[in-house]
């Protein structure tokens, strides 16, 4: 009999975990003989992203609600009967935890945060960090993006260290480096770096900003992304006399047309659950500048736990520095003139390793380990990419 597989995710309305759930699922189109796969979409909200057109898809209608998605889920789940149920994002991994040891039914969460770093802290961040406690140890398997993510959830959240697993995010390089072909919607002249980002306080793209002040360097900026810190770094932008420099055009809906024609790539964010944008200018061959934040930088670039990595670090595979220190951040943005030719050609060969095939075999073990179906893993001893 075949296994009947339920993914569930808050909505398909934009986002790096939705990307990553249907690239996950349109790489197992070869695995749809032998599996039956459906789509759970908690909330009823316009799609950034379509499905694959042979996937089941289950549309609920729960506006954001934690009681009204264990509601309506398990209403699903009662009637469609999983053998697993796998979830992506907070909300839908607590929902789907509780609805499972309710069914009976095994299931497996992926976080996508630095759980102790995402959450504001005080009485506002404490009630999502106890739900957390109390669901993911319940949770059969436990899938981190990041070494930093696992470690946080062992040490601060109860979850058994065998029940937790580190897969990072895939990445297409391939339909990167297409994508990036196309002519891009802005020109801009001369040289200039490039950060890709929610404009969040927690992204603390400000800072970029800042250091691009103190470097010297008369490249501009360009910044993807928006967000409620739109008008703080605007505000910013024009006290320290960048107007000229500092381009804010918004979302971009191919970033890397843009990104390709970078001198280099800057993050200063002060919290990643695993850095999308990061692997992808390193497959654009784009030197990378990080802040070494929790979680992934520090692994992505020098292959390396976060606690192993102080200071200015020129990793193999990009620069590292202090979150919250400009002046780091300045000194980085010169020596990209020093280590440029070096990373250009690191960064494409460090994105490889990242690979959706890679990424697809190591969750269908996984998958394959809790439903006890060796069959559906080819690979179940795939190695994880280097820390």
């Amino acid at each position: 009999m075949k296994p009947r597989i339920l993914f569930v995710i808050n909505s398909l309305a934009g986002g790096g975990a939705e990307r990553v759930l249907l690239t996950l699922l349109e790489a197992s189109a070869d695995l749809a003989p032998r599996v039956e796969f459906s789509l759970a979409l908690l909330d009823d909200e316009p799609r950034a992203y379509q499905p694959p057109v042979w996937l089941t898809v289950h549309q609920l209608n729960t506006r954001r609600s934690l009681l009204r998605s264990i509601r309506q889920l398990r209403t699903l789940v009662s009637r469609e009967q999983p053998s697993l149920i796998v979830s992506f994002l907070t909300r839908s991994n607590m929902a789907a935890t509780v609805v499972a040891r309710m069914a009976g039914v095994p299931n497996v969460v992926s976080e996508r945060a630095n759980t102790s770093a995402h959450f504001a802290p005080g009485l506002k961040g404490m009630l999502p960090k106890r739900l957390i406690a109390a669901a993911y140890p319940r949770a059969t398997k436990v899938i981190a993006v990041s070494q930093g993510i696992a470690t946080d959830l062992v040490e601060n959240f109860g979850v058994r260290h065998q029940n937790i697993v580190t897969i990072p995010n895939p990445l297409d390089a391939e339909g990167v480096r297409e994508a990036a072909i196309e002519n891009a919607a802005l020109a801009v002249p001369g040289p200039f770096g490039i950060a890709v980002s929610r404009l969040t306080r927690g992204k603390n793209v400000i800072m970029a900003v800042e250091a691009l002040a103190r470097s010297g360097l008369e490249h501009s900026l360009v910044i993807l992304g928006d967000g409620p810190e739109r008008e703080a770094i605007q505000a910013r932008v024009e006290t320290l006399g960048l107007v000229d420099r500092v381009v804010m055009p918004g979302f971009s809906a191919n970033p890397f047309a843009i990104m390709r024609h970078a001198e280099f790539y800057v993050s200063a964010s002060n919290g990643e659950g695993f850095p999308n944008s990061l692997v992808e200018a390193l497959a654009l061959g784009l030197p990378a500048i990080a802040t070494n934040c929790a979680s992934g930088p520090s692994e992505v670039l020098a292959g390396l736990p976060r606690e192993q990595v102080r200071g200015l670090t020129f990793g193999p595979y990009g620069i590292l520095t202090d979150t919250n220190d400009v002046d780091q951040l300045a000194v980085a943005m010169r020596a990209v003139g020093e280590h440029g030719e070096r990373l250009r050609e690191a960064g494409p060969r460090r994105a490889a390793e990242f690979g959706v095939e890679r990424a697809k075999q190591r969750y269908w073990a996984v998958f394959a380990e809790v439903l006890s179906r060796p069959e559906l893993s080819d690979m179940p001893d795939v190695a994880p990419v280097a820390v």
